[in-house]
């Protein structure tokens, strides 16, 4: 019994990657970016990828499609971004309801930074959220930890389930995980000692905790690290040095705190090592940087998932 997904702004993948462990099948996915799009075609080169503006893009051909899911654009809710909201021209949701509004998906699933929650979003949440609402949804919103899902990070993210009221009811958010919770040393050991490093073993140890919030991934950012002042001291009680992203892991005679590379923080990320990222490594880091753990992705996928599956059956039955 399959189940469809439509995606926007589907960045590198990481929404996308934990939808398809849920089990759904993507028809399309929207990214206007073409290193990402370039990278979702070279994880996934049986993926409809379609490299293009949202703004210029529709979805009427998809009428009734299980779910609508997308990460919007985070800046016009985060601090960094100054919160200007609705004022923002990175803005896409008002985008966002012209889509829902020509596909009339069963689900909706959208991903946001935690500021979207801020009392200063209040009206936005609530106009947003009547218009969901007119068009025979129930809505919920919720803060989720992607440490509670196995993402050895805190990485809070707001998200945003919408199903036809019909069959709301089936729905409930998934459970913490507390059994997976790991830290950044046990999860990125391998390859902190890839090259031999002789202290690897000993930094694993240092590195007995969750990591901070991964950040740094703004085009408007000059290069890539881990984030401002604040978070690179964080990072220091972790062993982690978060003046750069290196390009190899240490050397078998490297003293001091090491450096992550693009893929021991796409790890922190929850992607898998197989995953690739297209283009150099700002480019590769923004990617990162802005997904959404495939991990937490699946969790709420899965659960949308149970919802939708349960609903089908019941039609099937009758």
């Amino acid at each position: 019994m399959p189940v469809f997904s439509l995606e926007i702004c589907a960045g590198a993948g990481g929404q996308a990657l934990g939808l398809e462990q849920a089990g759904f099948e993507h028809l399309a996915l929207v990214e206007n970016d073409p290193h990402a799009c370039n990278t979702l075609r070279l994880n996934r080169p049986n993926w409809n990828v379609i490299e293009r503006d949202v703004k210029e893009f529709s979805f009427s051909s998809y009428e009734g499609v299980d779910l609508l899911a997308g990460g919007l654009p985070c800046p016009p809710f985060s601090k960094a971004g100054k919160q200007l909201g609705s004022n923002d021209e990175r803005n896409l949701f008002p985008e966002a309801i012209r889509l829902i509004d020509e596909c009339r998906p069963r689900a909706i699933l959208i991903e946001n930074v935690r500021g979207m929650l801020d009392p200063v979003f209040l009206g936005f949440r609530e106009e947003f959220s009547k218009n969901v609402i007119k068009m025979g949804y129930k809505v919920y919103w919720k803060l989720l930890n992607s440490s509670d899902y196995g993402v050895p990070q805190l990485r809070p993210r707001v998200v945003f389930v919408a199903l036809k009221s019909e069959i709301a009811h089936n729905f409930s958010w998934p459970e913490p995980d507390k059994k997976k919770n790991r830290t950044v040393g046990s999860v990125l050991y391998d390859l902190m000692a890839e090259n031999g490093w002789k202290n690897a073993k000993d930094w694993r140890e240092m590195a007995n905790n969750i990591a901070p919030t991964i950040v740094g991934g703004s085009k408007k950012h000059g290069g890539p690290d881990l984030g401002p002042t604040r978070s690179k001291k964080a990072w220091e009680k972790l062993g982690v040095n978060g003046k750069l992203i290196a390009y190899d892991p240490p050397p078998h005679d490297f003293e001091g705190m090491p450096y992550l590379t693009v893929r021991m923080v796409a790890k922190l990320q929850g992607f898998p090592d197989e995953w690739e990222f297209y283009g150099k490594k700002t480019h590769s880091y923004r990617q990162v940087g802005n997904a959404f753990p495939p991990p937490v992705a699946q969790a709420v996928g899965k659960s949308i998932m149970g919802a939708l599956l349960c609903s089908k059956k019941l039609m099937m039955a009758v």
